[in-house]
């Protein structure tokens, strides 16, 4: 139930496009956040070398991965992607922090889902990252085993969980 004495939010408009070199600052920018950057865990080992960045996304955008951009009324707040090999493709997606919080990354998991519908997918997310593992299994991703490895942005090897999206 809902309590009248709050306005409710109108909920966002929720878009995925093709990703345009024009969002490539904007994703750097996103992936720059101290408190972001820390929560994925599992980034690149700098991520403020701007270099590596463009040379990660060229290759990402030159490779069979499927990737868009999200858009949120119009404004790029983030990026999802499947990649890699045919019965082994996973999930990833990244939000800019201003907008956590308001079902922006389950509305467009779910959208990426009709996207590429083959299944079926993985989606990892570490252990404590309990943001990005209620959106998963809200798209319905289960959980079907935990692993560990190095996350760069924590500097240590730290437990993720392993999620499967099926038929």
């Amino acid at each position: 139930m809902s309590d009248p004495s709050y306005p409710s939010r109108p909920s966002p408009e929720v878009e995925l496009r093709e990703v345009h070199d024009s969002d490539l600052p904007v994703f750097f920018r996103q992936t720059n956040d101290p408190e972001s950057v820390r929560m994925a865990a599992f980034t690149s080992k700098d991520p403020t070398d701007r270099d590596a960045f463009d040379a990660h996304w060229k290759r990402v955008l030159a490779s069979s991965a499927v990737n868009r951009t999200i858009l949120v009324d119009g404004d790029v707040v983030g990026n999802a992607a499947v990649y890699g090999e045919p019965g082994e493709r996973e999930v990833t997606y990244w939000i800019d922090r201003a907008y956590w919080g308001r079902g922006i990354a389950t509305a467009a998991l779910r959208a990426m889902l009709v996207v590429v519908p083959e299944r079926p997918l993985y989606g990892r997310a570490a252990a404590d990252n309990a943001g990005s593992l209620r959106v998963l299994e809200k798209c319905g991703f289960v959980v079907t085993g935990r692993d560990r490895g190095f996350a760069n942005a924590r500097g240590a090897e730290i437990d993720e969980v392993v999620l499967v999206l099926r038929g």
